[in-house]
Formats: C-alpha cells, structure tokens, sequence
C-alpha cells in the first residue's frame, strides 16, 4: 500500500523540471499573464496623469465621467469577452484561445504607445483610449482563464494547486511592474510609452511560441473520445456535437456558488488600490507620485503575502482550508473597518488597514482547479470565464459607482452595505464547494500521495494519455 509522504515546494519545482512540455506551458503562459495585467492596470495606476492627456482638460466633470467609463468599460465588457473567448476555448481548444488572447494584447500595446492625445485629435484620443480598455478587458478574461484552465487541465494532482498559483504570482507581478513604471513616470520624466512598446514585441513574441504548446491533456482527452464515437458511428463530428450528451449544461448550483465567491474580492481590491489614495490625497495631501510609492510596497506585500505564500501553503493545506481561514478572519475584522477608518490619525494606520485587507482578501485563488473542474469539460471555459467576468464587472461597477454615495450618506459605515452582502454569498459559495470535495474523500485532507505515484495511479485510471510521458497511445487501450 502506498505510503503518503508531504510534497515540498521543492518537489513541485524538480517536478516542472522533469516535464518539459508544462514547465514551457508554465513559462509561456505565465510570461502572457504577466504582460495582461501590467497592460490592464498601468492605465489603473496613472489614470490621472494619462486621463490629463486623453481627456477634455477644460471640462472637469467631463474629464471624470469620460476617465470613469474608460475604466470602468475593461470590465463591462468582459463578459463579452468570456462568450466569444469561451466559445473559442471550448470548441476549438486551450491553445488556440491563449494565441489569439496574446496576439490581441499586442495589439493593444501598440495602440496606446502610439496613441496621440486630446490636444491632437480631441475627442477622438477618448474614444481610442476607451476602446483599447474595452479591448484589454476582454482578452484579460480570456488570457487568465485560458492559462489557468490550460494548467488545470495539464497537472496532475497534487502539483495541480501550486502549478496553477504561478499564474497567480505572475499577475500580480504584472500589476506590481504596472505601479513601478507609474512612479518612474511621476518622478524621473520616464515616457510611459516606451512600456506599452516593449510589451508589445514581448506579447508578438510570446503569441509565436505559444503556438509550439500542445493542448491540455484533459480537454485533448475528452476530444478523442469525442472523435472516437464519431467514427464508430459513421457520423460527422460537427453532427455528433448537436447531441445532447455533448451539449451538457452548465450546472447551476457550482454557477451560483462560484459568482457568489467572485462578487467579493474586487470590492476589497477597489478599496485598497482605488479609493484609499483619496484618504490619501484629501486627508495627508499625498501627490501622485507619493500615493504610487505607496501602492508599490502594497504591491510588494501582496507578491509575496498571498500570492507567493498562498501557493506554498497548498502543498501542506488543503486550499478550501486557507479560504476558509481567511473567511472568517475576513468576515469578522471587516466590520470594524468603518470604525478604524473613522479614528485615522496617521499614514501608517490606513496602510495598515490596507495590509490587513489585502493578506485576507478573499476570491478564488488557490482553489482555482476546484472551482474549474465542477463544470463539464466542453463547458467549462464558458462557464468559468463567464461566470468570474459578470462578477468582477458587476461588483467593480456597484463599487466605483455607489461607494462615493454611501460614504457620503453613511460615512465609511456605508462600507458595510457592499462587504457585508458580498461576504455571506462568499461563505455561502465556499460552503457549497466544501461540501462537494468532502462527498469526493478530498477534503478537509490535502491528497500527499508522492508525486510521481500519483501521476502513474493518474495514468493507469485515465486510459487515454499516458502522463509520464505524454506519448500517444493507441485508441481503446491502456497504457
């Protein structure tokens, strides 16, 4: 009988190693990453020096509506975007969806390095900002959720969890660069176009050495067995996808469950990167350049607090446990919040509060494989990507929009109005999820099994793709 032992991070690294193919998945997607959210939120970061240069600067109240659409419309859009890119992903397959996510980020890039302002074109520099966020945000939806799921579906637990969070760390390490280059264009005259042109040649390079990727082993899996019954049956393949068994809908309570989780986190995340620097500004008279210092070592304790940590902290906890933690943590000191920030004296005390947010903040990272694999695999992209782009776009939306309001009719009570209902549909989601790993036998206990034992026990009950190896076999026999 096998014995479990505890998989180090160091065992998942020698692991990535040993894999070829996925450690060059790991790299490309996580480089794809990485370049989408500095793209996304280096505009976030210098909104108001690039909204001075895009947008009407007589008109004031213009200026605000127009700057606020724009930022507002890269997460408006995104649920478009998980229909198109979820219909690409699901059809078409994983790898197809991260080349066309990056070509499109190229793109971007280069339109707004290129971009001429409102004392140029007028108007018309909106417009094209505009669209390029609208662009940004539909293919970040379809970028993260294609590297992710392309590592979901090419892992093998128990590397699954820690393979999949190298995503995470290169987002935020995309958003952390974003503020970086923010505070050299505030302080040193750095011209922030030269960051759009140089991640636009990395993305042309990246979109060509994405198409050497092989597609993920489950959804190449589930697509021969899907060619397989189509030749049994002497049926076209685009015939035999109208059946009902492969036209499975998407489950409704994981669908619920799954936005109710994602609803909280940008709430938590609007607060701490785009309301605190007002505190800042109207209460220590911060300038821009002193309120990006201030991101950047918020940045940097989010790199390494939860995004580096968390993924370390799956190899030993089950990651429904560390959501659960941070949860009730979460829950619990949230509502003093309003309280704390009422009885600011200091810079340090809201930085504080920012940290406190920030390491418990809760969404779905690092149980992102979990959350994933409870929709059908033909469904899946569509379902996932759909479901977490209506969330964000909603709760960014409710935030940017009404926090102004309730803090001004409420005080930083008003806070409460969003965390409070946002936070219980978060439990109520987790709950959900919790109880179905524990059906499985996969939860509260951590799967330990060696590695290398798990992927051959993987191999032997899959019977299609031999893991180990990644060699092809023949069709209807075991490895």
């Amino acid at each position: 009988m096998m014995q479990h032992t505890k998989n180090t991070i160091w065992d998942i690294l020698n692991y990535l190693k040993t894999e070829k193919e996925l450690y060059r998945a790991v790299k490309l997607l996580s480089l794809g990453s990485f370049l989408e959210w500095f793209d996304l939120f280096l505009y976030a970061h210098m909104a108001i020096v690039l909204n001075g240069l895009f947008f009407p600067i007589g008109d004031v109240h213009a200026q605000s509506l127009l700057s606020a659409f724009a930022f507002c419309s890269s997460f408006i859009f995104r649920p478009i975007g998980a229909l198109l890119f979820g219909y690409i992903g699901d059809v078409y397959g994983r790898k197809v969806t991260v080349v066309i996510t990056t070509l499109l980020m190229a793109v971007t890039c280069l339109i707004m390095a290129n971009a001429p302002t409102y004392e140029h074109v007028g108007i018309a520099a909106a417009w094209i900002v505009t669209f390029c966020r609208i662009l940004q945000g539909m293919t970040s939806m379809g970028e993260v959720t294609a590297a992710q799921m392309f590592l979901t579906e090419a892992t093998p637990e128990p590397a699954i969890f820690p393979v999949v969070g190298l995503i995470s760390i290169s987002m935020t390490l995309g958003g952390l660069a974003a503020i970086a280059v923010g505070a050299l264009a505030t302080s040193t005259g750095f011209d922030w176009r030269y960051a759009f042109w140089i991640g636009a040649g990395i993305a042309v390079v990246g979109s060509f050495a994405r198409t050497h990727l092989r597609e993920s082993v489950e959804y190449a899996d589930a697509r021969k067995r899907i060619e397989s019954v189509a030749r049994r049956a002497g049926e076209k393949l685009s015939d035999l996808t109208k059946q009902n068994f492969y036209k499975t809908t998407i489950p409704t309570k994981p669908a619920l469950a799954y936005f109710g989780m994602m609803c909280s986190s940008q709430i938590f995340l609007y607060f701490v990167y785009f309301y605190s620097p007002t505190i800042l500004r109207n209460n220590f008279q911060y300038t821009v350049h002193q309120v990006l210092v201030h991101n950047l070592f918020l940045g940097i304790i989010e790199l390494i607090g939860v995004s580096i940590f968390r993924t370390y902290l799956t190899t030993i906890i089950h990651p429904l446990k560390i959501l659960r933690y941070n949860w009730i943590t979460l829950f619990t000191l949230s509502l003093f919040i309003p309280w704390l920030l009422g009885h600011i004296t200091a810079v340090w005390h809201l930085f504080a509060i920012q940290v406190f947010v920030l390491l418990f903040r809760v969404f779905d990272f690092p149980a992102v494989p979990i959350f994933y694999k409870s929709f059908p695999v033909f469904k899946r992209f569509t379902a996932a990507s759909l479901i977490y782009s209506t969330a964000y776009a909603f709760s960014y939306v409710v935030t940017a929009f009404g926090l102004i309001y309730l803090i001004n009719y409420f005080g930083y009570w008003g806070l409460l109005v969003l965390t409070v209902p946002t936070l219980v549909a978060y439990g109520y989601g987790l709950n959900y999820f919790i109880q179905q790993e524990t059906k499985m036998g996969r939860y509260p206990v951590l799967d330990t099994w060696p590695i290398r034992e798990s992927i051959r026990k993987e191999a032997d009950e899959i019977g299609w793709i031999k893991v180990m190896d990644r060699k092809q076999v023949k069709e209807g026999k075991k490895p």
